[in-house]
């Protein structure tokens, strides 16, 4: 493993932390209100935060077992059903976020599929003030072609997730944010593909095409 894979590694493992503090913290304060709760009515409402906080944690811990990691299984391609239930668990919770699906494969392969939730988390993340977020999928011609659009009336999107995407960040200016984007440009780029993105004020457009080796 290379200096630069380590710090990658590292940053990847910032991210998972940082997003992972909010949900593990609730659990840690829903547990000290409880024990010092003795009204019925409030602890009721405890246990509910506690199991609200729970799930999403082990929601976001699935999710980035399967975007980071070597979840999947053993073999080569992944079910398409496995990272829709991701996605669709992580915007359970967020009302104002509808997800519309048109995936044309029964399986992706393993890069395909880190690519695609990396996108889907990207997109999410532009939606601050929600919208719609649109996931495609197909394997066409000897290679796999991804595309993700958010879609709002206000897209959040930092710049420097754009130079991650497309290869032309510096890897000494990476950051915990922009670490997943470089991760999956590096899978695009190593099977011969590569990751295009187009921002407009009301819409985010992602795509990639992971030749299959």
């Amino acid at each position: 493993m290379t200096t630069s894979s380590i710090d990658l590694a590292s940053l990847l493992c910032s991210r998972l932390c940082h997003d992972l503090l909010s949900p593990v913290g609730a659990l840690s304060n829903g547990l000290e209100l409880l024990t010092e709760e003795k009204n019925p009515e409030m602890r009721q409402r405890c246990f509910e935060l506690l199991e609200q906080s729970a799930r999403i944690s082990a929601d976001k811990l699935k999710f980035f077992r399967l975007a980071f990691g070597a979840a999947g299984g053993f073999g080569e391609f992944v079910p398409t059903e496995e990272p829709r239930a991701l996605i669709d668990a992580l915007v359970a919770g967020n009302d104002r976020i509808a997800v519309n699906w048109g995936l044309a494969a029964e399986a992706l392969p393993k890069p395909a599929v880190k690519v695609l939730l990396n996108l889907a988390q990207i997109g999410m993340d532009a939606l601050v003030r929600g919208g719609t977020l649109d996931i495609g999928a197909e394997l066409h011609g000897g290679a796999c072609e991804i595309v993700v659009r958010a879609a709002g009336p206000k897209i959040a999107f930092d710049p420097a997730i754009g130079q991650a995407l497309d290869g032309s960040m510096p890897t000494q200016e990476l950051s915990s944010r922009t670490a997943a984007a470089h991760m999956i440009h590096l899978l695009a780029s190593q099977s011969g593909g590569g990751i295009q993105y187009a921002l407009t004020p009301e819409a985010l457009v992602m795509g990639a095409v992971l030749p299959q080796g």
